[in-house]
């Protein structure tokens, strides 16, 4: 498989509970930051990296987020989209999607995520995982959301639930389908199957320093808006 051959998931079937009374009307990946919807950075920061095809799923208000990015080449990439008449959750979804995702690792992201974040980084990473190494998690320094963290991650870049430091998962990751063998389309999240695989050392992690920021609430939506006119 060629390093620019990596496929992409943006999760973007979520309810923007937190997000109300925005999403009320509008789904969270279609909210504004600067000049682009909150999805669409993703997708060009996606671009960006060479990857070509990107597998979006929808539930809530789904069928705007269809009309908006259309087949995706007014962004240069190819759009495929799973629909979700039941929320199926994280790792629902992807079995759901995974005709579209194929047999090769794949690029996991979420929809209401801003970063600058290189996914150049991941695609050769792609290429190295296999039977022995299911995922390759982004981890950052924990927010305030989230000041207990959620995984540790060894010298050796070994990702496990218990350690001394532990830190946040970004919401980017590479997954190797087989990390999914066996499991049926249901409602189903990702988190307690990645901790299945740290059990047996199969996950792997990297800390970014970089701009990440969770845009899961009205403030921290109008504060993203605040730092994008300012940087213009």
């Amino acid at each position: 498989m060629s390093v620019t051959a990596t496929r992409a998931m943006i999760l973007a079937a979520g309810l923007g509970q937190r997000m109300l009374p925005l999403t009320e009307t509008i789904p969270k990946a279609l909210l504004p930051a600067g000049d682009r919807r909150l999805i669409e950075w993703q997708i060009a920061r996606l671009r960006q990296a060479g990857v070509q095809d990107i597998v979006i799923n929808l539930h809530h208000l789904g069928s705007q987020i269809k009309e908006a990015l259309g087949d995706g080449s007014r962004h240069g990439v190819r759009i495929h989209f799973s629909e979700e008449d039941e929320r199926l959750e994280t790792a629902g979804g992807i079995i759901r999607a995974m005709p579209m995702l194929g047999d090769q690792p794949f690029i996991l992201t979420n929809a209401d995520v801003w970063t600058n974040f290189d996914y150049r980084r991941l695609l050769p990473i792609a290429r190295q995982l296999g039977p022995s190494r299911l995922a390759h998690l982004v981890l950052i320094c924990n927010a305030p959301h989230n000041p207990a963290g959620d995984f540790c991650l060894s010298d050796s870049g070994i990702v496990s639930e218990h350690g001394e430091r532990k830190l946040t998962y970004a919401g980017i990751s590479v997954l190797h389908p087989l990390l999914f063998a066996g499991e049926s389309e249901r409602f189903l999240p990702l988190g307690p199957m990645l901790r299945k695989a740290m059990q047996e050392g199969g996950v792997t992690g990297e800390v970014f320093e970089g701009d990440w920021q969770d845009i899961g609430t009205p403030e921290r939506l109008a504060a993203l808006n605040h730092q994008l006119s300012v940087e213009k």
